[in-house]
């Protein structure tokens, strides 16, 4: 038996468990199987792995994408310089951490680019939003983190900050959990009635498909697209990098 997972807490809002069950199924893997471990601190990670010796690999979500780094072997080169994974392969009992948000992002997310859009607000500071700020940087895309506290550092700003630079930055990439269900009547807290048709606003969440967040992008007649096609691109990735051995 192989056996597939994801590591996360809460895990309500996951589609891998299903994604890849239809995907064993639809492929014949007759010995292939996927567990969804919904686990309330980090720590117990290990006993997952002590329980499923036949484990070969496994995705990381929210709020585990930072602090599984510290339970790793190795990690890939994106991984070192983003600080986050969201992929683990297990090969020869050793944990090596892998960034497949990163390609699942930048392929979703540059169909609707366009060439004014030069300037981003990434909001929320976590695991994902590091990958996004990857992908920017590479994109030559200037951007700034927004989040809920204050920070020292020179590229972020507060929430109440937004409305003075919003016209500027047409790009709004939601990084945080906020509109994601069961929570669909929730969106970021920014001045949407500044928004214009220039306006790209992409969701990393899926689920509903059309959050309040990209309802109020579209109201205003901004382009949007939300994070389905980059969880079925990284979750393919992951699904190569987890059979590397094979």
């Amino acid at each position: 038996m192989k056996l597939y997972g994801l590591i996360g807490y809460p895990l309500g809002h996951s589609f891998s468990k299903e994604y890849f069950t239809q995907k064993f199924k639809r492929e014949n893997l007759i010995d292939c199987f996927f567990e969804a471990f919904a686990i309330p601190s980090i720590e117990e990670l290990n006993t997952v792995l002590k329980n499923n010796p036949s484990l070969k690999g496994f995705g990381v979500t929210i709020p585990y994408k930072e602090q599984v780094l510290w339970y790793v072997d190795e990690m890939s080169d994106e991984v070192k310089a983003v600080g986050a994974a969201n992929c683990i392969r297990i090969s020869d009992k050793k944990l090596i951490a892998y960034n497949t948000d990163i390609i699942g992002f930048e392929t979703s997310f540059c169909k609707y680019l366009k060439p004014f859009h030069t300037q981003a607000l990434v909001l929320g500071s976590g695991g994902a939003s590091k990958a996004v700020q990857y992908v920017l940087n590479n994109l030559g895309i200037n951007f700034l983190v927004v989040t809920r506290t204050q920070n020292p550092k020179k590229n972020f700003i507060n929430y109440f900050q937004v409305e003075e630079v919003i016209k500027e930055f047409q790009v709004i990439i939601n990084c945080t959990p906020v509109g994601m269900f069961p929570g669909e009547h929730l969106a970021p807290d920014i001045p949407y009635k500044l928004l214009t048709a220039q306006h790209y606003l992409y969701d990393l969440v899926y689920k509903p498909a059309k959050t309040l967040f990209l309802k109020k992008g579209e109201e205003a007649g901004a382009t949007i697209e939300n994070g389905y096609e980059m969880l079925v691109i990284q979750g393919e990735e992951n699904w190569k990098i987890w059979n590397m051995d094979d």
